[in-house]
């Protein structure tokens, strides 16, 4: 069984930069798994409640690759329930969890397919990663689960009718069912649709770098369904930061990574973050679940930096709760 969560608490969303000049193909699997090891280290260091194991992999591959190998299906994109393993897991030492963040079948079925309608196939892949859950629930390090589904609301190549995406987050999440378990959207316009799969307790909106997408998210929605809230508290599109910072400066603080770090930390400071969650507190009460950063930091330019980030973001929720909410 997974451990239970009191509260709020922070996690982060997964993906995390390379060590400097390491390579993944030319890693051995006790390299890869000792690396996943070190950074899980260094999220819970840098204060994460909840990490996840770092998706260093492509998000895509790293389960499509297991659902169509030959040797591993019961059937085309329906994995056998015994190789529905997630290697990450290996390195969570014994007696920790994690958030563990499983692909979900839209992503999935868009990578394979695009803009076709096989809702047979749908439910078939949102079988396979419902067994990825499973079995890493049996393996009891998941505290927390997690379906990304960046493209719901986002992608035009999805065709299939809000009920038909439903279903398929109701069966991927079947496992999840009286236990954490989040959806992490780039976009709120499947936010309250979300919030109605009984699998999903926890719905996340990138409320950082949009804070105007909260205002699309009602609580009375959340509360009829009893469901909660994970809002980001901390910018991670650095790209698009660091673009207007050039802007600002007249700069390009490429060129300058110790001003790029020192400018984007000004940016992202404890402060900036507990006002976000003061106004995403004062919105939403009791509902708001979880926080910390809006996505994944592996397009980041240092670990260092990243870890860095996840520093400020653990400061804020610690005055956050110290002030008594």
């Amino acid at each position: 069984m997974a451990r239970q969560i009191e509260g709020l608490f922070f996690d982060d969303i997964g993906s995390f930069p390379l060590p400097k000049g390491v390579r993944l193909p030319s890693l051995s699997r006790d390299q890869y798994l000792k690396m996943v090891r070190d950074v899980l280290a260094q999220k819970s260091c840098a204060g994460v409640e909840v990490p996840t194991y770092p998706q260093f992999r492509d998000m895509i591959r790293m389960f499509m690759d297991e659902i169509e190998d030959p040797a591993k299906a019961k059937s085309p994109y329906l994995i056998k329930k015994e190789h529905a393993r997630i290697m990450e897991l290996e390195a969570v030492p014994a007696g920790e969890d994690v958030r563990v963040c499983v692909t979900g079948p839209v992503e999935l079925y868009i990578s394979a397919f695009g803009a076709t309608h096989y809702p047979d196939i749908l439910k078939t892949l949102a079988k396979s990663v419902s067994r990825f859950l499973s079995l890493a629930l049996e393996e009891g390090k998941m505290s927390v689960a997690s379906l990304d589904e960046p493209s719901l609301g986002l992608n035009s190549n999805i065709v299939f009718s809000e009920d038909e995406i439903l279903d398929a987050l109701q069966i991927a999440s079947a496992p999840c069912l009286g236990m954490d378990c989040e959806v992490h959207l780039h976009s709120p316009l499947y936010a309250e649709a979300c919030a109605r799969v009984p699998g999903i307790s926890i719905v996340g909106i990138e409320s950082a770098a949009h804070p105007d997408y909260l205002q699309l998210i009602d609580k009375k929605v959340l509360e009829e369904t009893d469901s909660y809230l994970r809002a980001g508290i901390a910018r991670t599109d650095i790209l698009s930061m660091s673009a207007r910072l050039n802007e600002q400066l007249g700069t390009n603080l490429w060129q300058d990574m110790p001003r790029l770090e020192r400018e984007i930390l000004e940016l992202e400071s404890p402060q900036v973050m507990r006002k976000r969650l003061d106004k995403v507190y004062a919105q939403f009460g009791d509902r708001l679940r979880a926080t910390g950063p809006d996505c994944g930091l592996g397009s980041w330019p240092s670990q260092d930096l990243a870890g860095r980030l996840l520093t400020n973001c653990a400061a804020a929720v610690r005055s956050f709760r110290q002030d008594g909410a």
